[in-house]
C-alpha cells in the first residue's frame, strides 16, 4: 500500500466579497487548494488573508477567465472545481431596482440588468469550458444566480431576462459537457444575502441565505459522483416566500 500523500483538490472561486469569500474559507477549511479572484486591492488582500492564492481577473472576459485558471493548474497542478459568484450588473443600474416598469424602462437599464449578466455567464462558462476541455479530467462547474432566473416580477422583468439568460447559457454547458465528465450546475439563491458577520437584528434577517450554508450547498455539489449529479440547486429560507 503506498504512503504518497493525494494532492488537495483544487478550487477557483470568481467574485470573492460576502458569498465568494464564504465559499473560500468553506473549501480551505476541507482542505482544499484554493484561488480567488478579484479585481479591488482590498478584496485580493482578503483572499490572501484567507490563505488563498489571490487573482486579478475579469469573470466577463472569456481569456481573462481562461487565463486564470491557467494559472490555477500552473500552481496547484490541476482545477478540479470552478465556482463563479461574482456579481456581474453592468452599467451604473440608475432607476428602479430591477430596471422598472415595461413602460418605463430605458434601453440602458435593459443592456444593465439583463444582457450583463448573461455575458458574464458566458464568458466564465466559456472560459471555464475551454480550459476544462484541453485538461481532460472530471471537474465540477458552478454558476450561482438568483430566483429571478425562476420567474419574473412586475418591476423587475429586465433583472428576469437577464436571470433567465444565465440559466439557460448554464443548461447548455452542463448538456455540452456531462459526457466529458464536467459537472456544470446552476446554484440558485432564492433570497437575498447576509453579509457575513452581521449582527444586525431585524425582521427579515431569517429570510436572508446566510453564505456560510451557501458555501456547504457549494461543497455538496462539489462532492458529488458521477452517477448522481445534480444540475440545478435551490435554496429559499424558510422565511422567505418560495413559489414552486
Amino acid at each position: 500500500m503506498s504512503d504518497a500523500v493525494q494532492d488537495p483538490r483544487s478550487a477557483l472561486v470568481f467574485g470573492a466579497r460576502i458569498l465568494g469569500g464564504a465559499v473560500i474559507e468553506a473549501l480551505i477549511a476541507h482542505d482544499w487548494a484554493v484561488a480567488g479572484v478579484a479585481r479591488s486591492d482590498a478584496t485580493l488582500e482578503k483572499i490572501t488573508a484567507a490563505g488563498a492564492l489571490a487573482l486579478r481577473a475579469d469573470v466577463t472576459d472569456q481569456a481573462s477567465v481562461h487565463d486564470a485558471l491557467v494559472r490555477v493548474a500552473s500552481e496547484h497542478g490541476r482545477v478540479d472545481l470552478i465556482i463563479n459568484a461574482a456579481s456581474a450588473y453592468g452599467g451604473t443600474r440608475r432607476g428602479p431596482f430591477g430596471g422598472g416598469p415595461m413602460a418605463e424602462a430605458s434601453a440602458d437599464a435593459f443592456d444593465a440588468w439583463a444582457v450583463a449578466p448573461a455575458r458574464a455567464a458566458f464568458a466564465f462558462l466559456s472560459g471555464a469550458a475551454s480550459f476544462l476541455v484541453g485538461q481532460g479530467r472530471a471537474a465540477t462547474v458552478i454558476q450561482v444566480t438568483g430566483g429571478s432566473s425562476r420567474r419574473a416580477m412586475p418591476g423587475r422583468g429586465l433583472w428576469a431576462a437577464g436571470a433567465f439568460g444565465v440559466r439557460a447559457i448554464t443548461q447548455a454547458a452542463a448538456l455540452e459537457l456531462r459526457g466529458q465528465g464536467i459537472h456544470v450546475a446552476l446554484l440558485i439563491v432564492d433570497a437575498g444575502i447576509e453579509p457575513v458577520g452581521s449582527a444586525t437584528a431585524s425582521p427579515r434577517r431569517e429570510a436572508l441565505a446566510d453564505p456560510r450554508e451557501i458555501a456547504d450547498a457549494v461543497l455538496f455539489l462539489a462532492d458529488q459522483g458521477s452517477r448522481a449529479a445534480t444540475h440545478e440547486l435551490q435554496l429559499t429560507p424558510l422565511a422567505e416566500t418560495w413559489v414552486p
